[in-house]
This record gives structure tokens, C-alpha cells and sequence, in this order.
């Protein structure tokens, strides 16, 4: 999962209940970060994915950066990332990324990208000089990174891993039964096998999932239990919104009651955090997840 859409048909909006309700990004600090993104050509998630949070996230002085384009070569039918052959990547985006984030001050950077199955690598190349250029750069900076699925490439996992980030997420973003409509180029077993490698090799782990696609709340225990089983330390749970008429409907707008239930039970299964709630997207108060 990048970070999820907010819903953009008339239909879908007049649908949705009050606790989904967004404020507009306004404010000194979102014009500043609006203008640095700008001027340094940067691609975010906050923009591409129509994240609901970027008012917040923005004003607050913080961005999640997305590195190698923005265009995926998966099709995911959640995702509001435009799909497709992307172009080259800039090899001087590690350095353009790192100066940003150090204009802006940042505490702790979210960093995340488009899935580049095309690459040999996958991208991890540029992943590793971006993290490194950041710590150099910036060396205050925490970074989390959120990195796609590199399809049982294990060297490259490796590599995209081993810059020095202090937590490393990768999204499940749905139950089992449900894979192969929500992600049809990915696998259920292999996103787990990701994980477990990034535990093994000593990372704070973390996944992030969506809920009202029509998955049943034992569905979404069980998902929790495979987390844990698979090294998983934090897990974001948020409320899946329909991007455009193209993409999966709603099939349900979960109350906050039951995304309160989500995290009570997630911790008591073993999951060191939870981050469950409407509108909790994966990089969502990601500065509380460093130290956890």
C-alpha cells in the first residue's frame, strides 16, 4: 500500500459518514513544503495517492517523499499511482530528496516509491543512495522507509535495506482471500517472506493493511497473527476510500469503534504498535514508530 486515496466521485462522497471528514491544507508551513517539493521537482505520496492527511502532514512541516517516478509497473486495483512503462530514473534524486528534507527541517522522513519491476534491481540501487545521502546530509534525520515489493528478489532487498533507515515497512494492504482482486501482481506468502527477511536482518519491521473491501474481522485476526508470525512490529490499519469509478468500490465504511477493536486485539497478539483508525494511512504519525 502507498498511502491511501481520498474518494474522488460525487457518489462515493455523499456517502461517506462524518467521522471521515477532512479539513482543506491550509497554513504557512503547508505552502512552504508545497514550494520546496516544487522547486526540488520532488514526487510525494501525499500528492499522487490524494492522501486525506496531507493538510495535516503538511502543515506540521513533514512529507512522504516517493522516489523512482511516479508511475508503477503494477496495476493495483486500490492504488490512484497512475500505472504504466516508466521513464528512467533521475540518478540525481537521492541528492535533490536529501537537501530537501534538510530544508525542511525534518525530524523524521517517510520514504517510499513506485514499484519498478522493470529494473533488475528493482530500484534498490537508488533506494540505498537515497538513505545514505539523507543520513549524510542530514544526519539528525530518522527515515523510515516504505518499500514496495521486490518480488522475491532477495539481493536487492538486501541492498534497498542496508543504508542505515530505522524502521523498514512494507504494506500487506489486505486479507488472503482478497489478494487477488486487490493486488493481482503480488502474493500473500511472498509479502510475509519480505518482512521475515527484513526482521532477520535486524530492521524494525513494519506493514500496513486496509479494511472495508469486504474482508471479515477474522480475516483481519488472522492477518495479524501471520504479522507477528513473520517478525512484524507495527501494523497501520486504515480505512479503504474509492479513488476514482475505475478502482474497487467500498464495500463498507468501518466505525471507528471497530478500528479501536483492531488495535486492542493487534496488541494483545504481540504487535508492539498499532496505528488503527479511519482516515490512519501508512505513514501516518510514522514518528511515534521509531523507538517502539
Amino acid at each position: 500500500m502507498l498511502e491511501l486515496p481520498i474518494v474522488e466521485n460525487k457518489k462515493e462522497r455523499t456517502r461517506k459518514p462524518d467521522w471521515l471528514r477532512v479539513k482543506l491544507p491550509i497554513g504557512e508551513n503547508y505552502k512552504k513544503v508545497r514550494s520546496l517539493v516544487d522547486e526540488y521537482k520532488l514526487h510525494t505520496i501525499c500528492q499522487s495517492g490524494n492522501c486525506p492527511n496531507m493538510g495535516e502532514c503538511w502543515g506540521a512541516g513533514t512529507a512522504t517523499f516517493m522516489i523512482l517516478g511516479n508511475t508503477c509497473t503494477r496495476s493495483c486495483s486500490f492504488c490512484a499511482v497512475k500505472t504504466g512503462r516508466p521513464p528512467e530514473y533521475d540518478e540525481d534524486e537521492p541528492r535533490r530528496v536529501a537537501e530537501a528534507i534538510k530544508l525542511m527541517q525534518v525530524k523524521h522522513a517517510v520514504i517510499t516509491s513506485v514499484n519498478r519491476d522493470e529494473l533488475k534491481d528493482r530500484g534498490a540501487e537508488i533506494w540505498y543512495q537515497t538513505v545514505r545521502a539523507v543520513k549524510e546530509i542530514s544526519p539528525e534525520t530518522t527515515i523510515e522507509t516504505l518499500i514496495p515489493d521486490v518480488k522475491a528478489n532477495w539481493d536487492a532487498l538486501d541492498r534497498m535495506i542496508s543504508g542505515g533507515q530505522e524502521v523498514v515497512s512494507h504494506n500487506m494492504e489486505t486479507v488472503e482471500r482478497l489478494y487477488r482482486k486487490v493486488r493481482p501482481q503480488a502474493k500473500y506468502a511472498r509479502s510475509l517472506e519480505q518482512t521475515q527477511r527484513t526482521k532477520d536482518a535486524g530492521k524494525r519491521t513494519k506493514s500496513g493493511i486496509m479494511v472495508g473491501l469486504g474482508e471479515t474481522e477474522e480475516e483481519v485476526f488472522k492477518i495479524m497473527d501471520d504479522l507477528v508470525a513473520h517478525g512484524c512490529d507495527i501494523l497501520t490499519i486504515g480505512q479503504y476510500l474509492q479513488p476514482t469509478k475505475m478502482h474497487l468500490e467500498v464495500a463498507e465504511f468501518v466505525h471507528p469503534d471497530q478500528f479501536a477493536r483492531y488495535e486492542e486485539v493487534g496488541l494483545a497478539k504481540g504487535l508492539k504498535y498499532v496505528e488503527s483508525g479511519p482516515l490512519v494511512r501508512s505513514s501516518y504519525h510514522a514518528e511515534r514508530h521509531v523507538n517502539v
